[in-house]
């Protein structure tokens, strides 16, 4: 689903064909197959026709070109893959690059508690693929049957779920798609909120002005909101901040201060570490260096996902 603004609707998509539906509301929808090559981005433009009424069954007039819906595709690049998964749900990923970053209680990371410091050099030595959104309740739906949510909407990201409920997604979802799809180790998490390799050293991420990249407490209205709708942050990743709390597969545990590589937390604990903060969170909770606690068997409504695919 690609909503659009002004008639006019934009997505990434892989080198290859595709099949589309353009609906409007008003209109009759137009079904079509575009074939995508590695060259420079690809335009399409649908004009819909009014849907005929009851009386206007033979005399159906053209939307203005204002009204016009259209259909924009881009070819993909190498940072990006899209995985389909089933009836016409797919994964859009970001790859992040291996790199070196300071986590934790860094200087731009105001106000830090005690649970963030010290601060401590991470490395992580293999690239991986990180979702662009969180998962969606279409996502989930399509592979659960199901959609636990209380904010009910399929472009919304899923929450009310617990660690099990995930763990039985992830098995579910790997099966359909054959690929090993996981939580992210904490390590990950905040090495991609920060912006991996491109950070500019952003409180939140994708910026210091938490309004232009998330939904929390002071403009959410107290819902949670679609997917992708604020600013990414520089790695082309959506809602790092707020929205959702993001469950990483990590036991809770204390920072250490000497030197890590590829990091899996705790090796045992009382819950799991989730972040990012949500939409009921003032700004405090949703710097990228905050770690929550997520019990097992806990369902709330303001805790969702997002998905790691190793490369």
């Amino acid at each position: 689903m690609v909503k659009g603004t002004n008639g006019v609707a934009r997505t990434t998509l892989p080198v290859g064909q595709h099949s589309f539906v353009v609906a409007c509301d008003g209109y009759e929808s137009e079904e079509g197959m575009v074939k995508l090559k590695a060259s420079a981005p690809s335009n399409i433009q649908i004009t819909l026709s009014k849907e005929a009424t009851a009386t206007q069954q033979s005399s159906v007039t053209q939307p203005t070109v204002a009204q016009q819906p259209v259909v924009q595709p881009t070819v993909a690049n190498s940072d990006n893959i899209t995985i389909p998964v089933k009836d016409g749900i797919s994964i859009e990923m970001v790859r992040v690059e291996a790199g070196t970053f300071i986590m934790g209680a860094t200087p731009e990371m105001k106000e830090s508690g005690s649970e963030e410091m010290p601060a401590h050099q991470v490395t992580l030595t293999n690239d991986f693929y990180i979702g662009r959104y969180e998962v969606t309740q279409a996502l989930w739906k399509a592979v659960m049957g199901n959609n636990p949510s209380y904010f009910k909407g399929i472009n919304l990201p899923v929450e009310q779920v617990s660690m099990e409920d995930c763990q039985e997604f992830l098995s579910k979802l790997n099966i359909i798609t054959g690929k090993n799809f996981r939580l992210p180790t904490e390590a990950e998490w905040e090495y991609a909120a920060r912006g991996g390799k491109k950070s500019r050293g952003y409180q939140y991420s994708g910026s210091n002005n938490i309004s232009a990249v998330a939904w929390y407490k002071k403009n959410s209205r107290g819902t949670t909101h679609p997917v992708g709708s604020k600013q990414a942050n520089e790695l082309g990743i959506y809602d790092m901040t707020g929205n959702v709390w993001e469950l990483c597969q990590d036991w809770k545990g204390s920072y250490s201060s000497s030197p890590q590589v590829n990091p899996t937390g705790a090796v045992s604990g009382i819950g799991y570490v989730s972040r990012g903060g949500s939409q009921q969170h003032i700004a405090w909770y949703c710097r990228s260096l905050y770690r929550n606690i997520y019990f097992p068997g806990d369902h709330f409504m303001d805790h969702g996902l997002r998905l790691v695919l190793s490369e």
